[in-house]
């Protein structure tokens, strides 16, 4: 299947042959974030930022939000959005300057977009001010020390579309200091099914997909296949562990 938006190295789309696995593990984090947080989401006013192509912004609006802001930069995935999502309020808008009024949202969603902004603290000064008293923030990234062992803290990595990568403690003190409250950090896992695959194969589900791109090492036979087969369901979130590809954070307003 064609997407209408351009596959970019970075952004993930649903219905793609061979991002099965990029695609699930985006579509995990909302989907928790749906069932576990639906109190919230359920009559009340949810903003994504960054919501890039918008599936995830239309899984918030069907967990029973109200009204779900989106805010995306690129002209071309807010077009999209616009004209795919239609339950979803689209807003081409740059996250330095987000067009969000003190206190309007009852939970701000910013999934696998913090670690390409080059003013981070300025961002989450602006989530938290934009979530009413009690309401609640998300956001979602690669767990530097899984996603990119031996890169350090405050080194550039080696991924160009990301500006910087974190790990558990800064993230966790970076939203305490944006006057966030109740900060909890969990991991997104790997679930049994990649955990077997990965056993049997000996080989890592993420660097066996890019070898296959790059050319870069042995590919396990059957790869294409196993990719193809996973959904959302293949991932698990809960305690952070030292093995979790994504960190999930939670913080409140006071």
């Amino acid at each position: 299947m064609d997407h209408p938006l351009p596959l970019t190295g970075e952004r993930t789309l649903p219905g793609v042959p061979g991002e099965e696995y990029w695609f699930a593990r985006h579509e995990a984090a909302y989907r928790w974030v749906a069932a576990a947080h639906g109190d919230l989401l359920r009559g009340g006013v949810v903003v994504e930022a960054g919501s890039g192509e918008g599936y995830g912004a239309a899984i918030l609006r069907e967990a029973g939000a109200r009204l779900v802001v989106a805010l995306e930069l690129d002209e071309a995935a807010a077009s999209h959005a616009g004209s795919t999502y239609t339950g979803v309020t689209t807003t081409r808008a740059n996250l330095a300057a987000m067009p969000l009024a003190p206190g309007s949202a009852d939970v701000l969603v910013s999934l696998q977009v913090i670690e390409h902004l080059w003013d981070l603290p300025a961002f989450l000064l602006d989530c938290a001010a934009a979530v009413r008293p009690g309401g609640l923030v998300v956001v979602t990234t690669p767990n530097r020390p899984v996603f990119s062992p031996g890169l350090g803290r405050g080194e550039r990595p080696t991924n160009p579309f990301h500006v910087e990568e974190l790990d558990a403690e800064q993230l966790a003190s970076l939203l305490t200091g944006s006057g966030l409250a109740d900060v909890d950090v969990l991991g997104l896992r790997h679930g049994a099914r990649i955990v077997a695959w990965e056993r049997q194969t000996g080989a890592g589900i993420v660097a066996a997909q890019i070898a296959a791109v790059t050319g870069a090492g042995p590919v396990p036979d059957g790869l294409g296949a196993f990719v193809s087969s996973i959904t959302c369901s293949d991932f698990t979130i809960g305690d952070l562990t030292s093995d979790a590809q994504d960190l999930v954070a939670i913080a409140v307003r006071p």
